[in-house]
């Protein structure tokens, strides 16, 4: 479960640095997002609670004041702790300069964690943005100004952690070994996921029998194989039925759902939505822009 406030801005006035959209969230236990992979630069800071960030098959838990960048195509995956959820917020930026300025910060592939003591301060920018709905020009270069307000922010106080065995860390104690199958099953997985593969492929890939597969999935992710395909192939279907105007049917087989019913089942069962409730009721979000009250933004503003 997650209690989220979003602003998607579709069409960019600016070229080499720009918002892309940016939200809130608050989460509940264990409430996680992925595996996916976004267009644009994403920089995640926590403001409260504790969750798990996994990128390139490491893991790095994360608590209040600390945030983790997602660069372009890359496939993540991050949860909420099951006792402290936490609460975050995001901005993604695009632009032929977004890699220069992200690494103008200390950001890059090879430093993906960052503190910062201004959460309260970057918080405000954030509910800021999300007040500003309107695709008024006026707007466009207010949240421009913003954007650049965040960088500030950033530039300011960030410490980068270069030393990531604060945040790296093996959960279970001593090494179990599951590490390197997750990473191998992800890369299996983002390859062959289209082909309709399923449990028994992955353990034969990995040469290991379903029940040990079971086992390291869930030490690991916390969810079982058969879950996490489902709910690897759902979240690459949002991301087509979003961003593209590919039929419900092409995008299930896109997916590895080798019928548009079976596909329908899968997506409602994991969203609630039929896949074209979903896109229809996206679009009709973006094209307002943000769907949030204001009394929940104030109440986020007084948290």
């Amino acid at each position: 479960m997650e209690d989220s406030y979003v602003l998607q801005l579709q069409e960019p006035k600016f070229r080499e640095f720009y918002l892309s959209y940016s939200g809130y969230a608050q989460c509940g236990p264990l409430h996680c997002y992925g595996p996916a992979s976004r267009p644009h630069y994403l920089i995640h800071f926590v403001v409260k609670g504790k969750g798990m960030y996994q990128v390139s098959g490491q893991k790095h838990y994360l608590t209040a004041g600390q945030g983790f960048l997602i660069e372009p195509g890359t496939q993540t995956f991050y949860q909420a702790d099951k006792d402290d959820p936490w609460s975050y917020l995001w901005i993604g930026v695009g632009g032929t300069n977004a890699g220069k300025y992200i690494r103008d910060i200390g950001l890059n592939s090879e430093q993906l964690i960052f503190r910062s003591e201004s959460g309260e301060e970057l918080k405000k920018i954030v509910l800021d943005i999300l007040k500003h709905t309107e695709s008024t020009t006026s707007n466009l270069y207010y949240l421009q100004g913003r954007l650049y307000d965040f960088f500030s922010v950033l530039t300011k106080d960030v410490v980068i952690d270069t030393y990531l065995g604060n945040t790296k860390e093996n959960k279970y104690g001593k090494e179990n070994g599951y590490g390197e199958y997750i990473k191998e099953a992800m890369a299996f997985i983002k390859n062959e996921y289209i082909c309709g593969i399923g449990v028994q492929e992955l353990a034969e890939h990995l040469n290991v029998n379903r029940s040990y597969l079971y086992t390291i999935f869930m030490n690991e992710l916390h969810i079982s194989p058969k879950d996490f395909l489902q709910k690897y192939r759902i979240t690459r279907a949002r991301e087509l039925l979003v961003l593209t105007e590919l039929s419900v049917e092409s995008i299930g087989k896109s997916c590895g759902y080798g019928n548009a019913e079976r596909f329908a089942r899968a997506f409602k069962h994991e969203t609630g939505l039929t896949p074209t409730q979903f896109r229809r009721q996206d679009r009709s979000k973006n094209r307002r822009n943000l769907e949030v009250s204001e009394d929940g933004l104030e109440q986020l503003i007084n948290s």
